[in-house]
């Protein structure tokens, strides 16, 4: 193995089966199994198609593509949230993923209690997460809240303590889908800050994002799906110039 990838995808395809034939009902599908286990085991909806790539440890990586592409599969495959059809999926380090902020929360549990839950399913030890809550608990600029049920939360301030969570646990591999546009414009450009530092400091960052100016800001490289296949994959000043150009 070599050393200084971070990840590595070889010829990975990932489908879903399609349970149209449940439509007719629960009867309907049990007087007609054996047709009706046949075509279960026939219909099913690809998402990615025979892809490989290498990400390099430090290296800041963006995924892009029309919705549906498959970008956001590639990042449950590196977070191992979702098994491939057939390849292989190699991950080598900690992987902190920014996939749905406030995902991993419990809505009876306090700000402050999740932020213990949270870096607890993330792997880390209570210690360490008790050592952050005081710098976790100041970016979120959640204030009072902190100490109130996240069912009374907003989107937006759940947010803020899902950023602020993996942003203070030292992650290794981070792997971003859409999260930077959340929140209001300043807790925006705190977030991209905070992913540059990251950037200077080695931490693998993978991407998904529609906007071209935060790859441009932020990505050494750009790896564009298209129709669940890699289309493109290079330096960003040479695949953003010709992804821009498809789709004006």
């Amino acid at each position: 193995m070599n050393k200084s990838i971070a990840i590595q995808f070889n010829r990975v395809s990932k489908s879903y089966p399609i349970y149209s034939h449940l439509g007719a009902g629960l009867k309907g599908f049990i007087f007609n199994l054996p047709k009706a286990l046949k075509g279960l085991a026939r219909e099913r909806f690809t998402a990615l198609e025979n892809i490989s790539f290498d990400i390099n440890r430090g290296e800041t990586v963006a995924f892009m593509g029309r919705n549906g592409a498959g970008k956001s599969t590639t990042l449950g495959l590196i977070a191992q949230v979702l098994k491939s059809t057939s390849g292989t999926v190699a991950v080598h380090g900690r992987v902190s993923p920014l996939l749905e902020l406030g995902g991993g929360f419990h809505s009876d549990l306090t700000g402050r209690e999740n932020i213990l839950l949270n870096g607890v399913l993330l792997g880390l030890s209570r210690k360490t997460i008790k050592e952050k809550e005081d710098s976790i608990i100041g970016f979120s600029e959640l204030g009072n809240f902190i100490d109130q049920p996240i069912r009374m939360y907003s989107s937006g301030m759940l947010s803020r303590l899902g950023f602020s969570v993996v942003a203070h646990l030292d992650p290794e591999i981070l792997l971003v889908d859409e999260v930077l546009a959340v929140g209001d414009i300043a807790f925006q450009e705190k977030c991209k800050n905070k992913i540059t530092e990251f950037k200077k400091s080695g931490v693998t960052i993978v991407l998904v994002s529609h906007s071209i100016d935060d790859v441009r800001k932020l990505c050494d490289r750009v790896i564009w799906i298209e129709n669940h296949k890699i289309q493109m994959d290079g330096p960003t000043t040479e695949v953003l110039p010709v992804y821009e150009k498809y789709f004006v």
